[in-house]
């Protein structure tokens, strides 16, 4: 059985889509889809249900997945195992977008200078959805909004920065906070994700019917709405906002409450050890000179 078309797999699982898988793998679709024929042919079963775009894992599939995962990812670490340093291999990292356009430049150029052996696989996503992948073992380290319950202990944490939020608007804006909320268009950052919750605190607390114009998880979109005289926000001052939107006031929130925490989280049990804790040290000092700067 060969690993690849378990590899083939494993990504229309993910990924729900055989089209999505084959562009991942950079392959054709009709060669995903040989691939996944030869296994249920192979294992005697179907293994996906297909509907129109979308392919679904069978039950016997999900019975196989957890050893399949395991398959695959032993074989991966075959080749890491010959290496005595361990820093070379494949390493799956997921960052929300403002880590992306903030820290993940400069350990990038960290890493490719001192690690030239190291595949960097970055996938974006929202915290909430890259702190589920880290669970299924998809990703191998992640850069999001610290979660707002406890990790469990396989989980291992570390605060990298934190963000305070701010109040955004257009630099003509002349009004007060309060009255660029009560009476101007509101762009809301999306309260169900984890950053969101604190914008929204602040609204409540301050007794706030704010006018809302929409509601969005893209905070890069909301500055360049802003600077487009479309409204006002809440978001928070993360390295890089006044790039992605020059022309822009910024105003911070004071307090505590109002701060988001950035932390890197790790799993204990993907077996990279010493290339997660390589990341992890050029992660962390990147966020130190970050809190410098």
């Amino acid at each position: 059985m060969d690993i690849r078309f378990l590899s083939s797999l494993l990504e229309v699982v993910n990924t729900g889509s055989i089209a999505a898988a084959a562009r991942n793998q950079m392959l054709t679709s009709a060669a995903v889809s040989q691939r996944i024929k030869a296994l249920e042919q192979s294992l005697g079963c179907p293994l996906l249900n297909r509907s129109g775009h979308s392919a679904k894992p069978t039950e016997a599939c999900l019975r196989l997945l957890p050893r399949l995962k395991h398959l695959v990812a032993e074989t991966q670490a075959l080749q890491n195992d010959l290496d005595q340093t361990g820093l070379s291999g494949d390493l799956k990292v997921g960052a929300v977008s403002t880590a992306l356009t903030g820290i993940m430049p400069s350990v990038i150029q960290q890493l490719a200078t001192h690690l030239p052996d190291l595949n960097l696989q970055i996938s974006p996503g929202t915290s909430a959805n890259l702190y589920q992948q880290l669970l299924d073992k998809s990703l191998d380290v992640i850069i999001i909004v610290k979660p707002p319950f406890v990790c469990p202990k396989y989980l291992q944490t570390s605060t990298l920065y934190t963000e305070q939020l701010g109040f955004i608007s257009s630099d003509t804006n002349t009004l007060s906070i309060k009255e660029s909320l009560l009476n101007l268009p509101y762009i809301q950052y999306d309260r169900s994700a984890w950053g969101g919750a604190i914008a929204d605190s602040y609204l409540l607390d301050c007794d706030i019917a704010a006018n809302t114009l929409c509601e969005l998880d893209a905070l890069e979109s909301i500055a360049l709405m802003v600077k487009r005289h479309m409204g006002v926000s809440l978001v928070p001052i993360w390295q890089g906002l006044e790039e992605v939107a020059t022309n822009i006031k910024i105003q911070p929130i004071s307090g505590k409450q109002y701060q988001r925490h950035i932390q890197l989280i790790t799993h204990r049990q993907v077996g990279k050890e010493r290339l997660i804790e390589a990341f992890s040290d050029t992660v962390i000092k990147a966020s130190k000179e970050l809190m410098e700067d």
